[in-house]
């Protein structure tokens, strides 16, 4: 494979905190160099006559993003998205490494239905699919599911995904043996009996808008279980989509404790509240819920003090007719793999002035780690997998649904101007996404450098 360099653009690498203009050169799948414009950049290397040269002046060049919770539906429910139609729009969205949760029909829960999705990840030949197993057998929240048998298969995490383990007994049991692989729980925070058929965050606009709610301690009072469980067992505890203030709390509390959890947050979650269900587009109904402002500016201070780690697109795809019903019928759920990158940005960057580098890691190199990817992916460092993600955050572009990779159309940022649209995209030093073009599996590039 010949040498391809990516010339001029704004390096940007949280695993070494790199952030400066540069080179990078990529061979043989493999990041080779990392020169920054100080030391002269790759020019020895440009004149090669192998060597492709990628103009990014004006670009961000990352580590590729790491998306450690997204629902890919296959196998089961393959009219709302395929690993494949998932994994080109994980590529679209600079995203190389894509966690894939088993809330599928059959569920991901022993060592045959995880090889399924790594072989069709493969098969796809775009992102790497990484299979995220369940924690007890269908999801049923009373057996264990084969975590040897999902380990040996290359699951990364055990989660029952969507479902709350209602059991506290369960979730000790389940800590303590994916603590053996050492693997992290990711939880799902709800009881169940508190949400109560609601839709919508409890709050001033669920009753204005007469619709059920779903109140934030029904989040808080099992993330509070969940952090006094993780500390008996010392198991690795992930909080996923965290949505409330009192959660944020308590996670800081519990790190501060020394207690060995994690926790990730959406965009959709930091960026949009309750305020958006007004007009009852089910686009805007998720799980949890979006809530209140101040909920909004506990992610922001979370985010900013690093008590939440991790930044995820918990995409959610649906049929159109799915969600094309009242509020109250239509299911939870919005995609966000083409979105991700783009969101975050915007509000982190642009509206809050958060340091790119510190958004970056929460996309890179946490969740590599938390994932135990980190010797090969979530960084530019040479010798690591060239998973390489080229950004152009100067543009606005409309987010338009209808263009989307996904087979998904339910996105809650539809019709709002962000910046940070991808414009190359590389996956093991092969390029899948050239001038913002995905190319074929196997395709060369097309385009002009």
């Amino acid at each position: 494979m010949s040498k391809i360099i990516i010339q001029g653009g704004r390096l940007i690498d949280p695993e070494t905190g790199i952030d400066e203009i540069g080179d990078l050169v990529m061979e043989d799948g493999r990041i080779l160099a990392l020169l920054t414009a100080a030391e002269g950049g790759a020019a020895a290397y440009s004149t090669e006559e192998d060597a492709e040269v990628i103009d990014a002046a004006g670009l961000v060049v990352t580590p590729g993003l790491i998306d450690m919770h997204a629902h890919l539906r296959e196998p089961g429910d393959e009219e709302e998205e395929t690993i494949r139609s998932g994994s080109r729009a994980a590529v679209a969205g600079g995203i190389t490494t894509v966690a894939a949760f088993p809330n599928t029909e059959p569920a991901v829960d022993n060592e045959a239905s995880a090889e399924f999705v790594v072989l069709q990840g493969m098969r796809a030949g775009y992102a790497n699919i990484v299979p995220v197993g369940t924690v007890t057998l269908r999801r049923e929240g009373k057996e264990l599911s084969e975590m040897a048998g999902l380990t040996k298969a290359g699951a990364v995490a055990f989660s029952d995904a969507d479902r709350c383990l209602r059991s506290a007994e369960i979730m000790r049991r389940g800590l303590l043996y994916a603590k053996m692989f050492d693997r992290p729980v990711v939880a799902f925070c709800e009881d169940s009996d508190l949400r109560r058929g609601g839709v919508m965050n409890y709050g001033k606009v669920a009753l204005r808008l007469g619709l059920p709610g779903i109140p934030s301690v029904s989040e808080s009072i099992i993330v509070a279980r969940d952090i006094g469980i993780a500390e008996i067992t010392q198991g690795r505890l992930h909080i996923g989509q965290l949505s409330a203030a009192g959660s944020v709390a308590l996670v800081k509390q519990g790190k501060e404790a020394g207690i060995n959890v994690t926790a990730e947050v959406t965009p959709h979650h930091f960026s949009l509240t309750d305020e958006c269900c007004e007009y009852y587009d089910p686009d805007f109904k998720v799980l949890p819920p979006l809530r209140s402002q101040a909920d909004v500016d506990a992610l922001l201070e979370g985010l900013r003090d690093g008590t939440i780690d991790v930044i995820v697109s918990a995409h959610a795809p649906h049929a159109a007719e799915e969600k094309a019903v009242e509020f109250v019928y239509a299911p939870f759920g919005t995609v966000g793999l083409e979105t991700l990158f783009s969101a975050s940005y915007t509000t982190l960057v642009e509206k809050h002035g958060f340091p790119l580098v510190d958004v970056i890691a929460k996309m890179t190199i946490n969740p590599a780690r938390l994932l135990g990817l980190d010797s090969e992916r979530g960084g530019l460092s040479p010798g690591k997998l060239a998973d390489v993600a080229v950004f152009d955050v100067d543009t606005d572009r409309v987010i338009d649904p209808e263009s989307f990779e996904s087979k998904g159309r339910n996105t809650c940022f539809g019709g709002l101007s962000l910046k940070g649209t991808t414009v190359h995209t590389f996956v093991s030093g092969r390029q899948v996404v050239s001038e913002g073009r995905v190319l074929g599996p196997f395709e060369e590039s097309v385009s002009e450098h």
